[in-house]
């Protein structure tokens, strides 16, 4: 199917790993031109180059999403590289210390929130504009599982999530005559380093080898993790086709939606 964003201009915030990544490469591979972003140079500079060498166009900026001249600056560095900007995808941000009810503290939440979602209403709010003039524009604010099932460490992580969502929706409703959608996306449990390694660790405690093969491993330390109904974790590519989607011409009639990637572990509807 051909997704028709073929030479779109896309900034994906958050993007020099991770599901950042992972969304860069695929909307690259359906050629859009993609804008890298992390704060990191080295690293999101490899992504970019990852990307041309398969074929893709890629730029990079950087910058932090918690200052407003870093913002203004990086926007303006890539609507200047590579304009229109008419897909912005946030995905910066991140949990950050592992708090609980006991622990935590009102300057961890207010770090927190600044970090997820108010860098994106800050990105948001230097690219809307454009997209406004030109009659046309595709917004996915990243979110989380965590945001609609919270559990209980981390609280301040899972309610910038949530507050991710229902932001999301109340733009969805103040641009959709425009031709802009905005939608969130919301993952759960995802195949990432850090989580393989947990899975490994808790495999070879119940009597796996450290070096058995993944899908031995999936099966044996998953239920201890969550209760997914598929039986397995999902990957970042699909992450990345699902926002490749999204994003499209083809999605045209979908806005103000939170797309749940958590292979069925939601219970509501």
């Amino acid at each position: 199917m051909d997704l028709k964003i073929e030479g779109k201009v896309a900034l994906v915030a958050g993007s020099s790993k991770g599901i950042g990544k992972a969304i860069a490469f695929g909307l690259a591979r359906e050629g859009a031109v993609v804008v890298v972003h992390g704060r990191d140079l080295r690293k999101a500079e490899e992504v970019a180059h990852d990307i041309v060498a398969g074929g893709g166009r890629a730029h990079v900026v950087t910058g932090d999403l918690t200052e407003d001249d870093a913002v203004r600056r990086l926007v303006d560095r890539a609507q200047a590289i590579a304009t229109p900007i008419e897909i912005l995808v946030n995905n910066a941000g991140g949990s950050g210390a592992s708090e609980d009810w006991t622990t935590a503290r009102a300057e961890t939440w207010a770090s927190g929130y600044d970090r997820n979602t108010l860098a994106a209403v800050r990105v948001i709010r230097r690219v809307l504009p454009r997209m406004r003039e030109g009659g046309w524009g595709r917004i996915i604010n990243i979110a989380s599982l965590a945001g609609m099932m919270p559990p209980a460490t981390r609280p301040d992580y899972s309610a910038t999530k949530a507050a991710m969502v229902a932001m999301s929706a109340s733009l969805a409703k103040a641009v959709a005559s425009e031709r802009i959608t905005v939608n969130s996306v919301s993952p759960g449990t995802i195949l990432s380093g850090r989580l393989e390694a947990a899975f490994r660790e808790a495999a070879t405690e119940r009597g796996l080898a450290s070096d058995a093969p993944w899908n031995e491993v999936e099966r044996s330390a998953l239920p201890l993790f969550a209760a997914v109904p598929m039986g397995r974790v999902g990957t970042l590519d699909e992450i990345g086709d699902a926002v490749a989607f999204l994003v499209s011409p083809r999605a045209g009639y979908i806005t103000g939606m939170n797309l749940r990637i958590d292979g069925g572990m939601w219970p509501g509807l």
